[in-house]
């Protein structure tokens, strides 16, 4: 039995599978398809991660726990998380397992200086940073030894993320982009890498149970600045990038759920947000890996180059 069992194949499940595999150490990958990366050390299964006795079994004699797992769709964040989120907890407990969390910036809510570090109290207002909030609480009421590694929107291979989803399509194209936040504002990136690095991290360290850390990440920059990256990165025309007027997605709301749920998330991309990790870089030793190296694998499709991490399997 591998003493690392993923719940996920996102991107950060699947780097989390890479990096043990390179160190060496097995690990079960388990998604309700069976997918994940093709590795002798890395065994996949089909299953529902949110039937707690199902769970239970397939995380048998497992150290560590990783809850990889996000609904695509903030629609049905309310409806699959929390059932997932009990059987992870009823699993780790059951088999005396650390629970290593995957977190997000969703919690604290918005600041007014738009800065988070490791001690800002959680004290969001929208549902997902409430549901998030809740979430953590759960564990740490679990009388379990658990983790939350928080990071900020994901760049990097394969990240389901602003370049994925926007830039990524323009760049292909030689279209514009159509923006749902200001060009201008800094915002913190998380490299996806760096969080897989994060959660092994302190999966494995008793240093960090009990509370959240934030994943060491590259400094602050605008979506103008990004898209400038990635162009030059790809050896592409600079995107043109059009900012779409904050009151569209609140306007269609009423009638289109997923413009709810991102109106209600917003302030993220409207004002600054800074992540701080010092404390996390401090006490582990871990660094953010540098932007444009993210960068550059990101695009490595586009300029016809294999990417980083296909080279490490």
């Amino acid at each position: 039995m591998p003493e690392h069992v993923i719940v996920g194949a996102g991107s950060i499940g699947s780097n989390v599978a890479r990096l043990l595999a390179e160190r060496g150490e097995a690990s079960r990958i388990i998604t309700r398809s069976g997918s994940g990366p093709e590795h002798e050390l890395v065994e996949r299964v089909a299953a529902d991660a949110s039937d707690p006795v199902r769970l239970t079994e397939l995380t048998r004699g497992a150290k560590a726990v990783y809850h990889c797992a996000n609904p695509p769709s903030y629609t049905t964040w309310q409806r699959l998380l929390p059932p997932l989120q009990t059987a992870m907890i009823t699993a780790a407990k059951a088999n005396d397992a650390v629970l290593a969390l995957t977190g997000s910036l969703y919690a604290y809510g918005p600041q007014p200086d738009g800065r988070m570090n490791e001690q800002t109290p959680m004290s969001a207002t929208t549902r997902k940073g409430r549901l998030r909030r809740q979430m953590w609480e759960q564990a740490l009421a679990a009388d379990i030894r658990a983790v939350e590694v928080r990071g900020s929107d994901y760049i990097g291979k394969d990240a389901a993320s602003l370049y994925s989803m926007l830039i990524e399509p323009a760049l292909k194209k030689g279209s514009a982009a159509w923006i749902t936040g200001h060009l201008d504002m800094p915002h913190t990136f998380t490299v996806n890498v760096d969080m897989a690095k994060a959660l092994v991290t302190l999966a494995t360290d008793e240093r960090a149970w009990g509370r959240a850390w934030h994943v060491p990440s590259p400094p602050p920059v605008t979506i103008r600045d990004l898209a400038r990256r990635y162009a030059a990165a790809a050896g592409r025309p600079p995107v043109k990038l059009i900012q779409l007027p904050r009151f569209v997605m609140r306007t269609l709301g009423p009638v289109v759920p997923m413009a709810r749920e991102m109106a209600e998330m917003d302030y993220q991309w409207y004002a600054p947000f800074h992540m701080d990790a010092t404390e996390t870089a401090t006490t582990f030793g871990l660094t953010a890996t540098d932007l444009d190296t993210a960068i550059r694998d990101q695009v490595s499709e586009l300029r016809g180059e294999p990417a980083r991490h296909a080279k490490q399997l």
